[in-house]
């Protein structure tokens, strides 16, 4: 038998496995999901990261014809959903709603059972959210400067308030008070309501509060000096963003995405990717999501994944300095 021959007999040996490769994977899409999915939220029931996947959930439910279960685990910083994902099958029935705690939890915690980067593939981040720089009317400071000015001639003495110690508006007030070079005292409350409670009855003078806080401000029962993120927020459009207030690059939001167990098929993550932009990008949902001070986004998951990377490494200094430990 020639070379000719000997090629041709491959070819046909390898056609029919050739042709069951290339139709695998989009088999694999179209049976996706053949079951309810579970979708955990390392929060509980009632905050914005569960309304928003309540929202999506049901919005999926509707267009797979299956029910996109949430799941509410919360514990641990976010660690005890992640756990829970970072150990299922990797076949799309587990999704995670990973958010800045988790990237946090990496140099909080001394130990934990789940690398953040190894054992999920990233979906998409679904949003991010500021938090205001407010202050009780006790302090004399109108402007984020003045605020400064006051902390530096006086330092240690006024006290900001955290929704616990390790958590997102805690660390953000360290990171405020690294690149202000200021020294401001931690008094962490258990929660975000028992903390906005505190600073308005001045237990605290400061705090990097929700958004919603600007109700309170409106009333005049506190002052609002600058917003987090580096835009400004729509709920506040004329308080400035403490970047552009003499802080330059300051960038401390809180934001949530989605993740899938390592290994999970791509067709799947591709599949999950796309119908959630697809709701991301639905005006009615943005206009909503804005009036609570929630900025939807919905990047790729190579975007997603950098981001987690780079929020890990932004965050870990942070943590240092403020000399928080959870373990």
């Amino acid at each position: 038998m020639n070379h000719r021959s000997i090629s041709c007999v491959l070819c046909a040996l390898m056609t029919p496995a050739l042709a069951s490769a290339q139709v695998t994977a989009p088999k694999a899409a179209q049976a996706y999901p053949s079951k309810p999915v579970r979708f955990l939220v390392p929060f509980a029931p009632g905050g914005g990261n569960d309304v928003m996947a309540r929202i999506i959930g049901q919005k999926l439910t509707e267009a797979w014809g299956q029910t996109f279960v949430v799941d509410n685990r919360p514990g641990a910083g976010g660690n005890v959903a992640a756990e829970i994902t970072a150990r299922s099958a990797p076949d799309g029935y587990t999704v995670f709603q990973f958010n800045v705690a988790n990237a946090i939890a990496v140099s909080l915690y001394k130990q934990l059972n789940y690398d953040p980067i190894k054992d999920f593939t990233a979906v998409t981040q679904l949003g991010s959210t500021q938090f205001m720089l407010v202050v009780h009317p006790s302090v004399s400071a109108k402007t984020v400067q003045e605020l400064i000015t006051v902390a530096k001639s006086q330092p240690g003495k006024l006290n900001y308030g955290s929704s616990g110690n390790g958590g997102s508006s805690h660390l953000v007030t360290e990171l405020f008070k690294t690149k202000a070079g200021i020294d401001l005292v931690h008094i962490p409350f258990n929660g975000a309501a028992p903390a906005l409670s505190g600073l308005l009855a001045a237990q605290v003078e400061v705090q990097f509060a929700p958004m919603a806080t600007n109700t309170h401000v409106a009333a005049g029962r506190l002052r609002a000096l600058g917003v987090s993120s580096l835009k400004r927020s729509a709920l506040a459009p004329d308080v400035p963003t403490v970047a552009e207030s003499g802080i330059a690059g300051f960038d401390g939001t809180a934001w949530y995405g989605v993740v899938v167990p390592a290994g999970t098929p791509a067709v799947i993550v591709a599949k999950l990717h796309s119908d959630m932009v697809k709701i991301l990008q639905q005006p009615e949902l943005r206009s909503r999501m804005a009036a609570q001070g929630l900025d939807l986004v919905g990047t790729s998951p190579v975007e997603f994944a950098q981001f987690i990377k780079s929020e890990i490494a932004k965050w870990g200094p942070i943590v240092k300095f403020s000399g928080a430990k959870v373990d």
